[in-house]
């Protein structure tokens, strides 16, 4: 009988790792019971789903009607709930049932598990001693207990196999579902699409062009509309269909993305024939004709959609193409010859066509008549990477009335799609011609009146009129004073707009004489010859115009060379002028034929480049005039504080190797033992093992080329306070060198870092002169000059940036010819103005190199002497760098 406690009973309250395991297979046959009642049942619910996806991969679902898909849907509904239904007697089995099971598949006979639980009928001493040996023996034999896997008999249940039909379907259903015409699970719960019959006598031709500024190539659509994803295009690339055979015409659908359909309109010239005929009288052809005439269907893509013709369908996702975007890189400012320089960044998703600026009048007057439009700027967009590129243009506006106006500029860019980008707008004075001559400048302020407002010429008349009260006086010459009086007339007699415009011209060319003679009419001529050679690159001329344009610009820059240098030979030089400051004629043939030959080769984008430099090398060509007015006194108060400066480095040099000299002494003589020497004194702790013997014969070999000094004389003691009277200079140059600064500061400078710390060098280095430290003085004294040179450096950055940013300011404000940093037009550094700080690269002359191999000779032939001492001989051989 069975014990109804769950107490462990028999071998299993002595062997407890044998209870576990028990515990552990009773647990796990409960569970293969479990799935064995579970798969009969459940292969019902498998193959209502298995029929389920057969239908939807088949495409059934599409190609029925909506009420019968519908009803399908609910017939697989119920057929899946019913199939749940024999889950309803599920039940976890028993132990019992599980020890049943595990003593039949592992044939154990007399119950070994269940004898455990089982207790003797009579409970005698004998009995029970036999029946725990039993029980003993039993579970022995449950060691080796194995639930197997789940049996769970389904032929019983499926005699006939039709489980393998839902099986074969499904994996041919599939596989059609891969195909075109395979259908989708979410089919059933959504409506049919619209049934469109195919003609497969309709052959269609299809393809995309993308604009030919995106460099893409055409894309041809597949015949059968295979495409999964939509086709990604660039935006405005035209669609072309092409349809031919069949017997009626195919109608060509662009549905967009929100639903609305569009039909693609036939081409003019695509259309068949057959009306015109009808239109004669004469009788049309067969129907069956007009289908072997090809029509073709083309539209833009700009958004979004699908094209659908003869059953198929075609997605498009259209990539927008976005505004180009353009700004100032750095602030515009003003060349030499007053042309507006501009340098801008410009950014394109598939390349910028064009940029100009935008220059407008800050002050406006509605009423306003001006006589000329608003001034002309294009930009020089390289061809090549305009995807997104950097240049610098130069104009010359000055003859534009607005120039020395307040004028706004925007910088406006435009792609080959016809979108534009607008830069943040900058405010400045149109640079201007700077007029030496006051009569010059008073006739160019008299066109700038009346071409700004055409009602202001009685105020331009009166300005000419006062100009001639006493000729005598302030017209020199004769030939000026006939000039104003025949532009007077014509300025009285003007009406037209034409006759306006050409007594404006007048005007100019009358102040361009009295002030450059012809040196302007030459400069407008090449400036008119560069910007024909310009255009005709911009729009790939042919190499027949290519030559004759650059024969026409090399007579121009002749004709302006020749007139500059007649200038330059009767002008003065100025203070800031020398001879490199030049532009040779060799160096501007070489430029020239450079750009003929890249322009001839092909390369127009590059010759287009160096014209631009070549322009810009022009505009920063200014021809000799004197200087004055307030720029000549800064430059010349600047100069008198770089002199100061340079006095002050010469100074300091002199002063450290006057130091150095007698520090040298003063050891020479600690070396040579002088009783007046405490073994104390400072300078005994700087000196250094293995340098006893140097100084000594660096100081004889001085001495035998320069001869005797003065201090060679003095005494230990004397050297000691001749180093002590030196803080008294050393102390002077930095009072100097703090004086320089505040004048710096009062001219509007910043002195810098270098020459503050310089002043804390010397400071520095006169303490240690004053307690006779010679070694750390002329440490000092060495970063003290380093600091002056950078302190120098930084000073004539300034300089130069202030006196660049000076050219915008009137007539007055002109610089040296070519570039303000330091270099010629055609960028070669040029002579330092001012003192030279000793921190530039400077190639000796024949001098220079003579002097040097005069040294190196002396010293190999006192080093051949063989010197007796061996100090002298190391030193010599370090003197000419030998190991």
């Amino acid at each position: 009988m069975k014990s109804p406690s769950r107490q462990k009973k028999g071998a299993f309250a002595f062997r407890p790792p044998l209870a576990r395991l028990v515990t552990t297979k009773r647990l796990l046959a409960r569970i293969v019971l479990l799935f064995e009642q579970l798969l009969p049942p459940l292969m019902p619910v498998l193959s209502v789903i298995a029929f389920y996806l057969c239908a939807s991969w088949f495409g059934l679902f599409r190609s029925v009607p909506d009420w019968l898909r519908i009803l399908l849907l609910i017939a697989f509904a119920a057929a899946f709930l019913v199939s749940l239904l024999p889950f309803r007697t599920l039940r976890w089995p028993r132990v019992a049932e599980a020890d049943r099971m595990l003593e039949e598949r592992n044939g154990l006979p007399h119950q070994p598990v269940t004898v455990q639980e089982d207790e003797p009928a009579f409970d005698t001493p004998f009995g029970r001693a036999l029946w725990r040996e039993h029980q003993t023996r039993m579970a022995e034999k449950i060691a080796a207990l194995d639930a197997g896997l789940p049996r769970p008999d389904i032929a019983a249940h499926d005699r006939f196999a039709l489980r393998a039909v839902p099986a074969l379907l499904l994996v041919t259903a599939f596989g059609y579902s891969l195909s075109i015409n395979g259908g989708s699970i979410r089919d059933a719960l959504q409506a049919a699409p619209e049934q469109v019959v195919s003609d497969p006598a309709v052959r269609i031709d299809a393809w995309v062009t993308p604009p030919a500024y995106t460099g893409r190539a055409p894309i041809y659509l597949t015949a059968d509309g295979s495409e999964q994803a939509p086709i990604g295009i660039p935006q405005f690339s035209g669609l072309t269909v092409r349809v031919s055979g069949g017997k009626t015409a195919e109608k060509v659908v662009f549905r967009k993305a929100n639903g609305e359909a569009q039909d693609i309109a036939v081409q003019a010239d695509t259309k068949p024939q057959q009306t015109a005929a009808s239109a004669s009288g004469q009788p049309t052809a067969a129907p069956a004709s007009q289908a072997l005439v090809a029509q073709t269907h083309m539209m833009k893509l700009q958004e979004n959609g699908a094209l659908e013709v003869n059953g198929r369908r075609w997605s498009f996702d259209v990539l927008p193409d976005k505004a180009p975007e353009i700004a100032f890189n750095g602030l515009p400012k003003r060349s030499v010859n007053g042309a507006l320089e501009i340098g801008f960044t410009v950014k394109d998703d598939y390349g910028v066509q064009e940029a100009h600026a935008e220059i407008v009048p800050v002050e406006t007057d509605p009423t306003a008549t001006p006589l000329y439009p608003l001034p002309e700027y294009r930009l020089d967009i390289p061809r090549r990477n305009a995807r997104d590129a950097k240049g610098v243009t130069s104009r010359n506006l000055t003859e534009h009335p607005l120039a020395g106006k307040r004028v706004r500029i925007t910088l406006v860019a435009k792609d080959a799609a016809g979108q534009t980008g607008r830069s943040p707008p900058h405010e400045m004075v149109l640079p201007s011609r700077p007029f030496n001559e006051p009569l010059a400048a008073a006739v160019a302020e008299e066109r700038q009146v009346f071409a700004l407002d055409t009602r202001k010429m009685p105020q331009a008349i009166a300005l000419n009129e006062a100009l001639t009260i006493r000729p005598e006086e302030t017209i020199p010459k004769l030939t000026n004073y006939l000039l104003l009086e025949s532009a007077l007339a014509r300025m009285k007699l003007a009406k037209s707009e034409d006759a306006l415009k050409d007594t404006a011209q007048y005007l100019w060319e009358i102040a361009l004489g009295m002030e450059d003679g012809d040196l302007s009419l030459a400069e407008r001529k090449l400036r008119e010859a560069q910007q024909n050679l310009a255009d005709a690159l911009n729009r790939n001329a042919s190499d027949e115009e290519i030559k004759k344009l650059m024969d026409e610009l090399r007579k121009a820059m002749q004709d302006y060379m020749t007139e500059l240098a007649e200038r330059m030979q009767n002008a003065p030089m100025q203070p800031n002028q020398n001879a490199q400051n030049t532009l040779r004629q060799q160096d501007l043939e070489r430029m020239m034929d450079q750009i003929e030959n890249l322009a001839r080769s092909g390369n127009r984008d590059a010759a287009q480049q160096m014209l631009s430099e070549l322009q810009r090398m022009m505009n920063n060509l200014q021809a000799g005039r004197p200087q004055r007015g307030q720029q000549g006194q800064e430059n010349s108060e600047a100069r008198k504080q770089m002199d100061k400066l340079g006095e002050i480095l010469r100074d300091q040099q002199k002063l450290m190797e006057q130091t150095f000299r007698l520090d040298q002494q003063l050891r020479d003589r600690m070396q040579r033992g002088e009783t007046d020497m405490g073994e104390n004194d400072p300078l005994l702790d700087e000196m250094k093992p293995g340098e006893n013997g140097e100084p000594q014969d660096q100081q004889q070999g001085q001495q035998g080329k320069e001869g005797q000094q003065p201090s060679d004389q003095m005494t230990a003691e004397q050297l000691r306070e001749a180093l002590k009277q030196l803080r008294a200079q050393q102390d002077a140059l930095g009072k100097q060198l703090g004086e320089l600064q505040k004048s710096l500061g009062e001219m509007g400078m910043n002195p810098g870092p270098g020459f503050g710390q310089a002043q804390r060098e010397m400071e520095g280095a006169g303490r240690e002169l004053g307690q006779g430290r010679g070694q750390p003085a002329v440490e000092g004294q060495g970063r003290a000059l380093e600091a002056l040179r950078q302190g120098a450096r930084d000073m004539m950055n300034q300089m130069m940036q202030a006196q660049q940013g000076q050219q915008g300011q009137g007539p007055n404000g002109q610089v040296g010819q070519g570039d303000q940093n330091g270099r010629d037009p055609l960028g070669r550094p040029r002579r330092t103005q001012g003192p030279e700080f000793g921190d530039n690269v400077k190639v000796p002359d024949e001098i220079d190199v003579q002097r040097a191999r005069e040294i190196l000779d002396a010293i190999r032939e006192k080093l051949g002497n063989n010197p007796p001492q061996e100090m002298e001989r190391r030193y010599l051989e370090r003197l000419l760098d030998i190991q």
